[in-house]
């Protein structure tokens, strides 16, 4: 990797304690939630009023649980991860792949397939966050969002150095970034932590109209 591989940001931000094959990481299935009940509430509560009903949603860096609400039709929910036991548990999946991002960032699927794309904390595992966020562009229907929720807990030898040593706040300039320079518009930063869980910060954009 090259720093002109990350808009000229230095290459040292993208490493990892473990930079072996991700495959290895996540060969086992882990069925545990990554933040607490409350925020995850908050995140349910956030899609309920960001995603309309019939939306076709892609669930990125999916597990065995989305966190959309169960009182909202939406149209086809897909899942792209890394461990087909977790993927294949997901109630809400209509469809799933296993496939990894490190290692192909194109996401597989065709252009203008959804209307929402999720990354639920998780962004924080991508080393090649500028070229995932131009596939996501592309995979985007004109005017369709893309929603990334962070928190502070990771795995910390799988997350890139940046998550390890900036600031929340920068964390939150740095995933805005990857957004705004890959040509999303309208990027934008929404705080719905819960007054006692885990914080949840979301990064938003939005799909330029022709």
């Amino acid at each position: 990797m090259t720093a002109d591989d990350q808009h000229g940001l230095p290459a040292a931000l993208f490493e990892r304690v473990d930079e072996s094959a991700d495959t290895g990481f996540y060969r086992e299935p882990r069925f545990v939630a990554h933040i607490d009940q409350a925020t995850i509430d908050a995140l349910t509560n956030f899609y309920r009023d960001a995603i309309p009903a019939g939306s076709d949603v892609l669930d990125l860096m999916s597990s065995w649980i989305s966190h959309l609400p169960d009182d909202i039709t939406f149209g086809r929910v897909s899942g792209l991860g890394m461990n087909e036991a977790e993927l294949a548990h997901n109630p809400v999946l209509d469809d799933h792949r296993v496939h990894d991002l490190n290692v192909d960032p194109q996401l597989p699927y065709p252009p203008a397939s959804f209307d929402r794309i999720l990354i639920t904390v998780s962004v924080q595992y991508l080393t090649r966050p500028f070229d995932v966020a131009q596939s996501m562009l592309t995979t985007l229907r004109p005017g369709g969002d893309v929603y990334i929720a962070m928190s502070h807990r990771c795995f910390p030898t799988k997350a890139i150095a940046a998550f390890r040593q900036l600031s929340a706040n920068e964390r939150v300039q740095l995933v805005s970034a990857y957004l705004s320079m890959s040509g999303f518009d309208d990027v934008r930063f929404i705080d719905r932590s819960p007054d006692v869980g885990d914080p949840l910060w979301i990064v938003a954009g939005t799909k330029p109209a022709p």
